[in-house]
């Protein structure tokens, strides 16, 4: 049994949480999910980083400290990750997770300075591990801190399939295809060009992401309450940021307005943003991907994915752009999960944002996913691609779309007379100006040269 201002709680005799993370568990049985791996190891470590200061400014008893600092490092190392129970959908603010923290860390530190869980003797769960924080300090740095933290899987797997992309795009140089805008043929365009061009797609979206994520370093810890920072020594921001800075080997800076890093959810608004514009971006290739690969037999089937697994219960030797879908499903749940921030962080009332909790769950669970879907995008998708150069040509043969070379030469009109009555005839453009005596020889194979048309210039005056 424990008490809290509340009155007295049966609390499981074998949980290193405490009454206050109890109260929560019964309160918020919404999804049945736990917090993210991410939101535990950021705030776990302001607590490691919070006795660390306190150790170094005598604040804290030097024993009490270590003991907390031990226990920290016992959860930072993978341990006690059941014993985090709360709900993402939870009360405000993140006051039920941050005191899940508070509560495991205090147990074990007692345990391990042969006290009893739910004493807390010596180590009290507000008055030592939460010692100069306030939930509403502790929960936005660890949404600053946790994105960070999962920043360099996500900037890796980009960088993979970036590569990938480009890759493709070199051993596809030579191969010319027909264009497609509006879904309607199009001029030329060669297939590494499209690849290449998705490749550069992915590298500037990691960029943006990197530029939103530099925001993210700017820490408020140290606000306590409102941002004020009342309650806390004057050199603990500091101390704070210079310990953080060790333990996760992030370049982190002391806020400058911890009032502003306290009313504002917007940088980590505008990194989801970022991560929403990725999202957009690989979904569309995504969508590419599949439609290049349509058919066999009554799709573009320009290009070949590898096979993953079979495509049909009931169609034998059906082959589906399974990977791809998969893809674009993520991408769905990642803009929904920035409508979900983006809401969330307008929702702020004066000194606080109490939709913190769902943004952290959010924020984190779409870096996660595109970190994946990335990844397994680029290794059991791109990687292994192959063109088919045959089909390209034979739908470049056929697009009425290479009647714009000649219209430098016979103008606009003349030329959409030559589209339309190849296209009624069912015969190339090519055979269309042979057939008509309009280009012979080496003045039509200049004007009609493929390659040349995915090239800067004027068809039969390139040098």
């Amino acid at each position: 049994m424990e008490r809290d201002p509340l009155g007295e709680l049966p609390v499981p005799a074998d949980a290193l949480w405490g009454i206050q993370t109890e109260r929560a568990r019964q309160n918020f049985p919404i999804s049945n999910l736990r917090p993210l791996p991410a939101f535990v190891d950021a705030c776990i470590g302001i607590k490691k980083a919070a006795a660390l200061t306190h150790r170094e400014t005598g604040r804290l008893d030097p024993k009490l400290a270590d003991a907390i600092i031990r226990a920290a490092d016992e959860v930072l190392a993978g341990g006690h990750r059941d014993q985090f129970v709360v709900d993402p959908y939870q009360a405000g603010a993140g006051t039920s997770h941050n005191m899940n923290c508070n509560e495991v860390l205090a147990n074990r530190a007692n345990e391990l300075l042969g006290g009893k869980r739910g004493e807390y003797k010596p180590v009290h769960p507000n008055d030592h591990v939460n010692m100069a924080q306030s939930t509403n300090d502790v929960i936005p740095t660890a949404i600053r801190l946790g994105a960070l933290a999962l920043l360099p899987a996500l900037t890796e797997a980009l960088a993979r399939l970036a590569r990938a992309f480009l890759a493709k795009g070199s051993a596809f140089d030579g191969i010319v295809k027909s264009g497609r805008t509006h879904l309607q043929d199009a001029t030329p365009v060669r297939l590494g060009q499209e690849f290449t061009a998705y490749g550069h797609t992915v590298e500037r979206s990691s960029a943006r992401i990197a530029r939103a994520a530099d925001d993210l370093r700017d820490l408020g810890i140290g606000g306590t309450a409102v941002g004020t920072g009342l309650n806390a020594e004057p050199q603990y921001p500091a101390l704070m940021v210079k310990h953080l800075q060790a333990m996760t080997r992030q370049q982190l800076r002391a806020g400058q307005d911890r009032v502003q890093l306290m009313q504002s959810l917007g940088d980590p608004t505008a990194f989801s943003g970022a991560l929403r514009t990725y999202a957009v971006d690989l979904g569309r290739i995504a969508s590419d991907l599949r439609l290049m690969v349509s058919g066999p037999r009554t799709g573009f089937a320009e290009i070949v994915l590898p096979a993953v697994q079979p495509g049909s219960s009931i169609m034998p030797g059906k082959v589906n752009p399974s990977i791809p879908e998969m893809v674009n499903q993520v991408c769905f749940q990642v803009l929904g999960n920035d409508v979900t921030v983006t809401t969330a962080a307008e929702a702020g009332q004066l000194e606080l944002n109490v939709m913190m909790p769902v943004i952290a769950h959010n924020l984190f669970f779409s870096m996660m996913i595109l970190t994946n879907a990335t990844r397994v995008l680029a290794e059991r998708c791109v990687e292994g691609i192959e063109a088919d150069a045959a089909q390209c040509a034979y739908w470049l043969e056929r697009s009425p779309a290479l009647v714009t070379a000649l219209a430098p030469m016979i103008g606009y009109t003349e030329a959409a007379k030559l589209a339309k009555e190849a296209i009624a005839k069912n015969v190339t453009v090519r055979q269309l100006v042979m057939e008509k005596g309009l280009l012979k020889g080496k003045e039509l194979n200049d004007v009609l040269d493929l390659r040349a048309m995915t090239e800067l210039g004027v068809p039969g005056e390139r040098k």
